[in-house]
């Protein structure tokens, strides 16, 4: 009578010390990371991975002062654990992001403090390192922006991922429009993990940045854009992530129409469709090619549940605004214009579109 109780918590005993949601937030799959969260926080409210994991899966989805306060929580339940320092860490930066005040600065200072805590606590936490890496280049050297420190922090993650590390590296280097640097860095990055798509992500977005145009030249940057996003489109096509980096290559590149044939072609195998939809109609916006459709993927990703990193549904609403402003709907563009901002009132792109709908 005894042994299946016994049976049943060392089940569960089990499968708690198997709980690692870290390979879904690597991988981008944060609607599964939230939902494998929130079902260990209802067996255990004060679990601190279970907290962290839902925090970092939240500041994707752009739900910031959910995901602070289950940042907080976690940190308060488990001080020292990295998962959590990175969770705080995030959401911090991202509400700075949004307030654009000077209490920003405070935020984004405590976000570099949770990053240094985190990789201490962990050297093998990737994310914190790309975090912390991308931090120090970005930042002004008054806040503690270092490139040096940027590129320490690209050779540590070297150790733990090769891949990841040479693109930090590369991205560091183009940052600083180093762009011959960068460019080998992204090389060797390509040759040790050929389909990872944060390195076919950072690669493309290097490439097309304002930095490299300046030493390449616009005519050059786009021929390059044009040639490395076909060759990388077989790798990225079952990744959303990735896929976009692809597309958003041959918008720069003026080639909207094979951007739009590249997203629409790997909707069904795609592990994120709602961000390929929601990249559609960002093709559509951005190139004008195919604005109907375009539209009607935004909808969709509207009435849907819309997988993390990609700026939420504000973005969707600010896609529409652009496409039914372009098809002369001004009534509609401007709700939709008014839908962003309701989401966040500080949305300068928005704000943006709302003014030339005036």
């Amino acid at each position: 009578m005894l042994l299946r109780p016994a049976l049943l918590l060392l089940t569960t005993l089990t499968l708690a010390a198997a709980y690692n949601p870290r390979p879904d937030l690597d991988a981008g799959r944060y609607l599964k990371a939230l939902a494998e969260a929130d079902a260990h926080l209802r067996d255990e409210p004060r679990n601190a991975l279970a907290l962290a994991a839902r925090s970092q899966a939240l500041t994707a989805m752009v739900r910031l002062p959910e995901a602070l306060a289950a940042a907080t929580r976690a940190v308060e339940a488990q001080p020292a654990l990295a998962d959590a320092l990175l969770a705080r860490a995030l959401a911090r930066a991202g509400t700075a992001v949004r307030q654009k005040n000077l209490g920003s600065l405070k935020g984004v200072s405590g976000a570099m403090d949770d990053l240094r805590s985190a990789v201490k606590a962990d050297p093998g936490l990737v994310a914190a390192w790309m975090a912390l890496g991308l931090g120090y280049e970005q930042l002004p050297g008054i806040l503690g922006g270092s490139t040096r420190k940027a590129l320490d922090c690209a050779s540590a993650l070297k150790r733990v991922d090769p891949g990841k590390g040479l693109a930090l590296q590369g991205t560091v280097l183009s940052m600083e429009g180093r762009w011959p640097e960068a460019q080998g860095a992204f090389g060797s990055a390509l040759a040790v993990a050929p389909r990872d798509p944060e390195v076919i992500y950072a690669y493309l977005d290097a490439l097309g940045s304002r930095e490299t145009r300046k030493g390449l030249g616009e005519a050059d940057q786009k021929r390059r854009l044009a040639q490395e996003a076909r060759r990388l489109l077989p790798a990225a096509r079952g990744n959303a992530r990735a896929l976009g980096a692809v597309c958003d290559a041959l918008i720069d590149a003026d080639l909207g129409e094979e951007a739009w044939a590249a997203a629409y072609g790997s909707l069904q195998d795609a592990d994120a469709p709602s961000l390929v939809r929601l990249q559609l109609g960002k093709i559509a916006a951005r190139s004008g090619v195919h604005r109907d459709q375009g539209l009607a993927a935004l909808d969709q990703v509207l009435r849907e549940p819309l997988e993390g990193g990609s700026g939420g549904y504000g973005t969707a609403h600010w896609r529409r605004g652009q496409i039914l402003k372009a098809l002369g709907r001004i009534p509609e563009a401007r709700a939709a214009a008014r839908a962003a901002l309701a989401l966040d009132p500080k949305d300068s792109k928005a704000s943006r579109l709302l003014e030339e709908l005036s």
